[in-house]
Formats: structure tokens, C-alpha cells, sequence
């Protein structure tokens, strides 16, 4: 593999740490009233009486120029809480509603997925029975006005500009202007804005007769512990006697939701995770022994982008030797973070335990305090030791052994090594590849193909049947590389010989999900998934 190959892995790593990194949570101690109010007291008095609050006011009341405070406090602020470990982190008040949503399980806005081509917002898919379905908005409109103000072109828009317009608070109303392929008129709606689910359960299907697969790619919020009952009902009814859990690039949420979840699993009395720390006394979850599944054969799969809540599951399930675990190792994070409010609206996310797997380990990598950005970069360091491809690249650190259950041998030190390794397939990576990537031009032809010919893909209701409509489409190919020389991206042969293949399955899976969603879509990408596979594998011999 050359340099330029390695940029599409690059791209991919630290997309996934952003992920992690940003607004984190990422696990959550159940406090009580008075630990919390505690810890409000100290910062209330430090804040008054510090040094940095006498320089703030200083600035205020003498500084030749006007300052404002709020904003430098802020900074102040962040940079504190910056040199303390890579997963506390001080939220502005103007931050708090987007970094909350994700774990709130919802929020308020018109319901629909939308993304930017060609400076215009493009309506992807429409949330099942939300505002804007029942308004008559559909996949594939072209957002034009918002408000009666024209919202097109690249210096009027961007992701967050969009999210703005779109969300708000609960029964407020917003008048979009929408052009609709086949008409030439502006269709104009007049929304109500509702609650719209954050879902963290992505996906729950059968695999193959007996397994049931549960997808939990989002975070662990307040929703997801139901939406994972949901899910195991479901298969269950459909005939699931065995689970395969997948946890890739799940990068955490809250503490308390991924011990209930646990709890499903092991019988009673064992444990599923504890936690200490300086001000708090060891603190143990164990298995309360009402489980809907603890005699269900179960596989988890992590990669190098689960982290702390995932973590907790895999370890629980691991050192109890009560499933296996497949895929890389994971990410590495085990400390425990509690948000304290401030009176402004902002937070303090700080860092004030870690948890530990039932067998004692930690699983949180090595960091140094305040050197944050060379936290960031680790796991761009495994993949250029070679971690991701081959498991024989792994340091394990031979002074942090511990015992499952069972006696078996597992290792500490950073993240949940997997039972069984499953390495990141780049056989089909090329220069060319990553340019496509990088500018996002698969999605944009998969969408631009999804729009030309919704009324031919509108009659199949299954990937299968989709899949077999698109492979009797010989020209999607060349009609794609067509469309990505116009942006000024050629292959020569011997890279559209070696990623043409996926570039092609890449254009047909993201057809069916604009057609079809995430209930479609997944299964088709797991149908050719190597860790899915040895999933299966692994269950059948159960």
C-alpha cells in the first residue's frame, strides 16, 4: 500500500475519533443529590474568590478595550478543564442543547435526513410519521426557501445553518419553499415542529433462520435500553434463539443504560462492571438474575472505534466468558465522567472515576494530562504499526494478565482485546478510491441515480429484489466514472480494476437506503461483512 493509500484509512480514523471525542460522555456515574451539590459548592467557591476570577474582573473593569466576558470566560474555561485527562471537557451554554441531544433520545424539528449537493439542501429521507411526512414532504425535494428567505447556494449554507432553521422548540412553525423533481413550481408547506427519536438500535433483523442481529451503532442513551427490549422481542417472535450484537463504531453514552443492558445476559449475582474514584468508594453493578436472555448464545463485535459504554458490554460479556467478542481491539476508554451545571447553562463534564471489568481490568489506554491531541492520534498510530490488518501487531502488556470466569487469559491496558480478530479489509483501496471518498462522490451519484429513477426502484421493497433490478444495470459503472471524471477524478485501469467492484456495491447499497433505509441497507452491507460472517459462523457451531 502507498502513502496516498493510506488517506482514506486516515480519513476514516479520525472521523471516528471526532466521534468519540467530541461532546463526551461517554459513560455516566449515578451520583447522589448531595455529591453533585458538593462539587457545585467547590467550583461556585473557587470561582469567586480564584485568581482567574479576579483577572476576569480586572479585564472587565479596566481593560482598555471592551471585552466579552462571557466568551473569554469560556475560553478560560475550556483550556482549565483542557489540561486535565483527554475526556473532561467544559461545555459552553450555546452548546448545550446539541451536545444533550443525542442522549436525550430526541429532539424537536421537522423530521427529515437531509444532505448538501450542489450548494442545496437535499431532503434524503423523510422520518416515518413525523412532521414533515404528515405535512407531504418527500425523499428527494430540494429545499429552496426557509421562512420565505431563499436558502440556497454555498455561502447561505452548511450542516449547521440547516440544523438551525430546522430544529425548534416544540409546536413552533416553519414555512419551507421545496422544488420537486417533475414539477416546476415551488411547492410551498407550513411545518409544525414535533419530537423527532434519536434512535440508538439502527438495526434488528434475521440474519439466518434462529439468529436474530442487532445493530447499536449510535450511542447509548435514555431511549436505548427500550429500543433494545423492542428489538429482542421482536427476533424472539420471528424465531431469534441466538444474538449477534454489533457495537462497531459505538462510541458510548451512558453508564446505567449499558449495565441494564448487560443485565439481559448473565445470571444473577455476577458482575457486570464497578467503578472508583478519589471522592467516591467502589462502587459494583452486578446481574440481578431477571435477564430475557441468559441462556441466549450471544457474539458482540467491536472495532477500534467502541469505546466506553461498548466497552463495559464487551467486557462484562468477555470476562464472563458468557459470549464471544469479534472484531479489533477496541478504543480504550474506562473513565467515568459526571456533568455539574453551572448557573449560566454551561457544564463541566469531569472526569471523576474509572470503571473496571468484572476480572479488575482497567481498560482506559494510557494518556498523559493535558496532551489531548496526542491522545487523538493513537489510534492513527495503530494503524500505522499495522494493528488494524494483523493481530500479531499488537503490544499486549504481559504485567496486566487477568482471569475470566473460565481462567482464560485476558490482558489490560487499553481497550477490549476481541476473542476471535477480525482484520479491516483494504484489498480493494486505491488512490483513486480515496478521492472518492474524500469528496463524497459515490453518495452524491448514488443520490443523483436514486432521484433520476424513483418510479422504477419504487416497486421493490427488499434489498434482495433491489440488488438484482441493479446488477442488471451494466452501465452503473461507467456512467459513475463518467460522473466523477466531470469532477475531475480519473482512474487509470489498474485502479478501476481494483476498486470497481466496490465502488459499484458501494453506489447499490446507498441506492437502497435513500429507497428503501437502515432496515434495508444494513442487511445488504452485512451480507458481505467478514466479522458478520464469523458471527454466524461462531453461532452455528452453538
Amino acid at each position: 500500500m502507498t502513502k496516498k493509500d493510506i488517506w482514506i484509512i486516515i480519513i476514516i480514523v479520525l472521523t471516528g475519533i471526532a466521534g468519540i471525542l467530541a461532546g463526551n460522555v461517554l459513560a455516566k456515574k449515578q451520583l447522589s443529590g448531595q455529591g453533585i451539590q458538593d462539587l457545585t459548592n467547590i467550583f461556585s467557591l473557587r470561582g469567586s474568590d480564584s485568581k482567574v476570577s479576579e483577572l476576569l474582573s480586572l479585564i472587565d473593569a479596566q481593560y482598555v478595550d471592551d471585552i466579552p466576558l462571557d466568551s473569554l470566560t469560556d475560553e478560560v474555561m475550556a483550556a482549565i478543564v483542557s489540561k486535565l485527562d483527554p475526556h473532561s471537557v467544559y461545555i459552553s451554554a450555546k452548546d448545550m442543547e446539541s451536545v444533550n441531544n443525542e442522549l436525550e433520545g430526541s429532539f424537536s424539528g421537522i423530521g427529515v435526513q437531509f444532505n448538501i449537493q450542489n450548494d442545496t439542501v437535499m431532503i434524503v429521507s423523510v422520518i416515518s410519521g413525523g412532521p414533515s411526512e404528515r405535512a407531504g414532504l418527500m425523499a428527494g425535494d430540494r429545499l429552496i426557501t426557509v421562512n420565505d428567505t431563499v436558502f440556497v447556494g454555498k455561502d447561505v449554507i452548511n450542516n449547521e445553518k440547516v440544523m438551525r432553521k430546522l430544529r425548534g422548540p416544540k409546536d413552533t412553525e416553519v414555512k419551507l419553499g421545496i422544488k420537486r423533481h417533475g414539477t416546476k413550481e415551488i411547492l410551498h408547506y407550513k411545518i409544525t415542529r414535533g419530537d423527532i427519536p434519536v434512535n440508538s438500535v439502527t438495526v434488528a433483523y434475521i440474519i439466518e433462520p434462529g439468529v436474530g442481529f442487532i445493530g447499536l451503532n449510535n450511542n447509548f442513551g435514555n431511549n436505548t435500553y427500550d429500543e433494545f427490549l423492542h428489538a429482542i422481542a421482536e427476533l424472539k417472535a420471528k424465531g431469534a434463539k441466538k444474538c449477534i450484537i454489533d457495537l462497531r463504531e459505538n462510541s458510548g453514552g451512558l453508564m446505567d443504560v449499558a449495565i441494564r443492558m448487560i443485565n439481559e445476559f448473565l445470571p444473577k449475582g455476577e458482575m457486570i462492571v464497578y467503578s472508583e474514584g478519589k471522592a467516591y468508594p467502589r462502587a459494583e453493578a452486578r446481574a440481578d438474575g431477571t435477564g430475557a436472555c441468559i441462556n441466549t448464545p450471544v457474539v458482540v463485535l467491536i472495532d477500534e472505534f467502541s469505546a466506553s459504554a461498548s466497552e463495559i458490554f464487551a467486557g462484562a460479556i468477555q470476562d464472563n466468558d458468557r459470549g464471544t467478542i469479534i472484531g479489533r481491539r477496541s478504543f480504550g476508554k474506562g473513565l467515568v465522567q459526571t456533568q455539574i451545571p453551572f448557573s449560566d447553562g454551561s457544564a463541566v463534564r469531569l472526569t471523576i472515576a474509572r470503571y473496571y471489568t468484572p476480572s479488575g481490568r482497567s481498560i482506559q489506554k494510557p494518556y498523559e494530562k493535558g496532551k489531548g491531541e496526542a491522545y487523538e492520534m493513537d489510534l492513527l498510530n495503530r494503524f500505522e504499526h499495522g494493528e488494524f490488518y494483523s493481530k500479531d501487531s499488537i503490544h499486549l502488556t504481559d504485567t496486566l494478565k487477568y482471569k475470566t470466569a473460565k481462567g482464560r487469559i485476558v490482558y489490560g491496558g487499553g481497550g477490549i482485546m476481541p476473542d476471535i480478530f477480525v482484520p479491516r479489509d483494504t484489498s480493494q483501496y486505491t488512490p483513486y478510491l480515496t478521492k472518492l471518498v474524500n469528496y463524497g462522490y459515490i453518495y452524491q451519484y448514488a443520490f443523483q441515480y436514486t432521484d433520476r429513477n424513483r418510479s422504477s426502484l419504487g416497486k421493490f421493497k427488499t434489498w434482495q429484489e433491489m440488488d438484482k433490478y441493479l446488477n442488471t444495470q451494466t452501465n452503473l459503472l461507467s456512467d459513475f466514472v463518467a460522473f466523477a471524471k466531470s469532477k475531475g477524478v480519473t482512474p487509470n485501469q489498474q485502479e478501476l480494476r481494483i476498486s470497481g467492484e466496490f465502488i459499484r456495491n458501494q453506489i447499490k447499497s446507498y441506492v437502497v437506503r435513500n429507497m428503501l433505509g437502515d432496515n434495508q441497507f444494513f442487511p445488504m452491507i452485512n451480507n458481505n461483512d467478514a466479522a458478520v460472517k464469523k458471527a454466524v459462523e461462531e453461532l452455528r457451531k452453538r
